[in-house]
């Protein structure tokens, strides 16, 4: 048995091989076949008849029902270990190249209430579990906020305490469900759209500050009115809040980014803080969701770009510029690219804040902007720093990088297979020299890693 990347255990019948969740190597389990396909099959445990030595006791109630934190049943440092694993197998098998020995991971210090951003969701359909379902248990209230069920759009998991972030993100949204069951207001159905509460989105800071942004849908005066009263609920309950912000939206769907955003309470914005360097957080920004470990992340790219003061530096995939803010101070110049306008408007509000002089920010999809021309333009890089989303980069981007033959890349990647894809595209020119994984997330099966290329 093994463990594999998507968090599942891996077993084999014959050729056959079996994927199942909640699940550690060393358990020997009846397992129910759920999907077969032709070389593989998803399964669930049905009953267990042995536990594996290797096995922790989940810490919190809603393991195995809400979807996330998968490895709680994995003790750290045996998901360290299948991290390091996943990076190590990934770069060998998918990028076929040479490689340096691999660094060990670094883990995070803290593996419970890391996370400084957690989103909830509001609906009128409480998710039963089986249990509930077999004993039958009829709640005197449907409505919910938790989390969405996996495969299950319209229905949500009723979260009384979660062990991502700090405990003041539960106490506002619990207190928040308890006015509103109390003074019977209405939660959406995600099916006909009907009902106000919506979702919440709490933020905490590094500098102690405390955002939270309360999503609804009005469509009738005194909905307005009522809402209101609400944040002025949470406004009284909760004076650590900075910035209480809320949005209408009476779209199909979650997403805000298209939506105007309004201060009930305090600022717009948080701030994170790294070295010394402020970065401010709106309601919309990108930020590393765990800020201990981002700032650990940052050190080692910077460590590896090597820099001495006199290097021009390209951070692509820049999103609110932090990497390319961070290892500003040890460079000549940066240049940050991004496709999101609204996050190089935030990069360019972060340089200033922090008297930066030395960085450039430029918006449009980085196919487009990082072109043969813009490097003629601006000057051919000494380093590259590329951190793309999951799907890696683009052969148009690669094909760019070898044209402007930096002395050195560094690629952060949240996905190693892809990773591997595109250091295998630039073998040819380029020698890796370092890898550095690092856990951003524990009890999950995401790692980020670092790779330190350099000119053949």
């Amino acid at each position: 048995m093994d463990v594999a990347a998507e968090g599942k255990a891996i077993a084999k019948v014959n050729d056959l091989v079996i994927f199942v969740p909640y699940v550690v190597p060393g358990d020997v389990v009846d397992l129910q076949i759920k999907r077969k396909k032709n070389k593989y099959a998803e399964a669930e445990a049905v009953k267990f008849h042995e536990l594996s030595p290797n096995r922790a006791v989940p810490f919190c109630q809603h393991y195995g029902v809400c979807g996330g934190c998968k490895w709680q049943v994995l003790p750290y440092s045996e998901q360290i270990r299948y991290k390091q694993k996943q990076v190590e197998d990934n770069l060998r098998r998918i990028g076929k190249i040479e490689l340096p020995e691999i660094s060990p991971i670094l883990g995070s210090a803290k593996t419970e209430f890391y996370r400084n951003k957690l989103e909830f969701t509001f609906s009128n359909k409480r998710w039963l579990t089986n249990e509930e379902v077999r004993q039958d248990v009829k709640y005197d209230q449907m409505n919910a906020v938790g989390f969405h069920i996996p495969g299950a759009f319209d229905k949500v998991l009723a979260i009384e305490k979660c062990w991502l972030q700090d405990d003041i993100s539960n106490r506002i949204r619990n207190a928040i469900r308890d006015y509103a069951y109390e003074h019977d207001y209405s939660f959406i159905n995600l099916r006909t759209q009907e009902g106000m509460l919506r979702n919440m989105i709490v933020r905490t800071s590094s500098t102690e500050e405390l955002m939270v942004i309360v999503i609804c849908k009005i469509t009738e005066e005194h909905e307005m009115e009522l809402f209101k009263q609400l944040l002025q609920f949470v406004a009284d309950s909760f004076p650590e809040i900075t910035s209480l912000l809320y949005i209408i939206n009476n779209k199909c769907n979650d997403t805000i980014n298209d939506l105007d955003v309004h201060v009930f309470k305090g600022k717009d914005h948080i701030f994170e803080e790294m070295e010394g360097l402020r970065f401010k957080v709106g309601p919309k920004s990108f930020y590393q969701t765990n800020s201990e470990q981002a700032y650990n992340l940052y050190k080692v790219a910077r460590d590896f770009a090597g820099l001495t003061g006199n290097e021009l530096v390209y951070d692509l995939y820049t999103g609110t510029g932090t990497i390319a803010n961070f290892v500003s101070r040890q460079a000549r110049q940066v240049i940050g690219i991004e496709y999101v306008p609204e996050a190089i408007e935030d990069a360019k509000v972060n340089a200033e804040i922090n008297d930066i002089k030395n960085a450039l920010f430029y918006a449009g999809d980085m196919k487009d902007m990082l072109t043969q021309d813009f490097i003629n333009q601006h000057g051919r890089p000494d380093v590259i720093i590329t951190d793309p989303p999951r799907a890696g980069m683009h052969q148009d981007v690669v094909d760019v990088i070898l044209f402007a033959e930096p002395k050195r890349i560094v690629y952060v990647s949240c996905n190693p297979a892809t990773q591997a894809r595109d250091l295998q595209l630039l073998d040819e020119k380029y020698k890796v020299k370092a890898v550095q994984p690092v856990d951003m997330f524990p009890h999950t099966h995401h790692v980020e890693n670092v790779v330190l290329l350099e000119l053949r």
